[in-house]
């Protein structure tokens, strides 16, 4: 019997360190990675990764893709996208959306809300209950 889990152990972490390949990545194999006060925001991105961007090769334009969830007062800081672009689908809860202009603009379900190589963005739950939205990162 340990053997046989040292193998399962093998085989995931072996899994883990393939490149993101087009495939369906099911929500319980999605990596887990919580990020505290995330480009000077405050309290915590509660993230579920399908793949992160040390994953996606070179030549691959989504670099990552996730479900992030922010709490009600917490909130990702105003920062810059140098290299890449950046699209918020939002799920469910309601923001304030941070553009490039610094403006703030009001989010819900069903938004989307996206930021282009050299521009900035921010994003804060307004709301009462949980922001959830998926990230996709993409660079040419």
């Amino acid at each position: 019997m340990k053997n046989s889990h040292r193998i399962l152990v093998a085989i995931a972490t072996a899994s883990a360190c393939i490149a993101a390949q087009a495939d369906v990545f099911p929500k319980e194999s999605l990596i887990k990675n919580d990020r505290h006060d995330v480009a000077g925001g405050h309290g915590t991105v509660y993230g579920e990764y399908a793949f992160t961007r040390d994953k996606a090769l070179k030549d691959q334009a989504i670099k990552e893709v996730s479900w992030l969830r922010l709490m009600p007062g917490d909130s990702i800081g105003y920062h810059q996208h140098v290299t890449n672009e950046d699209v918020y689908v939002i799920v469910s809860g309601e923001g304030v959306f941070k553009d490039k202009d610094g403006k703030d603009k009001p989010v819900k379900a069903g938004d989307v809300a996206i930021v282009r190589k050299g521009e900035s963005h921010g994003i804060a739950n307004t709301g009462k209950e949980p922001l959830v939205f998926v990230d996709v990162i993409s660079e040419q």
